[in-house]
């Protein structure tokens, strides 16, 4: 992300009937994560190198489920759907320090991504690439760094006591018997 305070809750999907409204796809705790906050700051991303992507402050009007895990969002100011489609693509971000405290064991996606991971016993395995869910729990992709005249091998753990007995701001440690070899 290229703003690497912010966080991204939601991306706009695109426009949702003729007054304004988007759907929105969620990356986090469903509809009510989003209640919380007044504000949101719009981006656009553009690829690197060709300058920064577009950033506007908004607020939420209205906000409910669209019954399909996604939401239906009305932003003040948008007011019809020419406008509401033209924010397709766009991220809805919070500052870091806007989202809530962490439970013991508890985790967001974006404080663990970038993160150097070692074994249990000391190696140096890579850094955590990505982190996906599909339907049993969080999985870490890690890449390992790429020998020379190879590409990066990467290698997946479940985010589990028993593949990940502990991590912090600046590590994440996994156990040897879930390291790829």
């Amino acid at each position: 992300m290229a703003i690497a305070q912010r966080i991204v809750l939601a991306a706009i999907a695109g426009a949702h009937g003729v007054n304004g409204e988007v759907r929105l796809k969620l990356f986090g705790e469903g509809v009510e994560s989003l209640r919380r906050f007044r504000a949101f700051t719009l981006l656009r991303e553009v690829p690197s190198g060709i300058g920064g992507g577009e950033s506007r402050e908004v607020s939420p009007k209205k906000l409910r489920d669209d019954g399909k895990g996604g939401a239906i969002l009305k932003l003040a100011g948008v007011d019809n759907r020419n406008a509401a489609e033209a924010l397709r693509g766009m991220v809805l971000t919070v500052a870091r320090e806007e989202l809530p405290p962490l439970e013991e064991g508890e985790y967001y996606h974006a404080d663990l991504l970038g993160l150097s991971a070692v074994s249990d016993t000391g190696e140096a395995l890579g850094t955590v690439i990505a982190i996906d869910n599909y339907g049993a729990g969080d999985v870490i992709e890690i890449e390992r760094p790429a020998a020379e005249g190879e590409k990066p091998k990467r290698f997946m753990v479940p985010m589990r006591p028993e593949a990940v007995p502990e991590w912090d701001a600046a590590r994440i440690v996994i156990s040897s018997d879930f390291a790829a070899d």
